[in-house]
C-alpha cells in the first residue's frame, strides 16, 4: 500500500500526461509549427457512460456504453469540445432511460438506443453535423 503523499503523486503524474495527451490531440496545425500539415482527427472520445439495470436475479446490475463522435466540421468540433459535458449530461439521460426500459435478462435495443444517442447529440450541439459512433454496449 501507497502512503498518501506517494499515491497523491502518482495520481498528479497520471492527470499531467493526461493533459498533454489532450493538447497533443486539440494542438492545431499552426501552432504545432507543421504550417499546412495533417489536419486534425475528427473524432473525441467521451468518457462511458453507466447506468444501473435490474438482472434475472432481483440484484442490480450495471449497463455500460462506450460514445465518442466524429465531427469533421472543424467549427463543429470545436463546440463538440466545449459541449463535452452536456453531450455526457445527455448520454447519461438516454443511457438511464434505455436501462430502464431494459426487461430483466433481455440485450439492450442498440439500434434504438444509437438513434436515441445521435437526437441527443444533435440536440445538444444545435444542429447537425456531427456522427456518433458507439463502441461497447455491455450489461452485467
Amino acid at each position: 500500500m501507497l502512503s498518501d503523499g506517494r499515491q497523491h503523486g502518482r495520481m498528479d503524474r497520471r492527470a499531467l500526461l493526461g493533459l498533454a495527451a489532450v493538447a497533443a490531440a486539440t494542438a492545431t496545425p499552426a501552432a504545432a509549427g507543421g504550417g499546412g500539415g495533417a489536419p486534425q482527427p475528427s473524432y473525441m472520445r467521451l468518457p462511458t457512460i453507466t447506468a444501473n439495470v435490474r438482472r434475472p436475479d432481483g440484484r442490480r446490475g450495471v449497463m455500460t456504453v462506450e460514445t465518442g463522435i466524429d465531427t469533421p466540421d472543424a467549427a463543429l468540433r470545436a463546440r463538440a469540445a466545449q459541449s463535452a459535458p452536456r453531450l455526457r449530461a445527455a448520454y447519461a439521460a438516454v443511457v438511464q432511460a434505455a436501462a430502464n426500459a431494459l426487461l430483466p435478462g433481455h440485450p439492450p435495443d442498440v439500434e434504438r438506443l444509437v438513434a436515441s444517442l445521435q437526437a441527443a447529440t444533435d440536440q445538444a450541439l444545435g444542429r447537425r453535423g456531427a456522427r456518433l459512433l458507439i463502441g461497447t454496449v455491455m450489461v452485467v
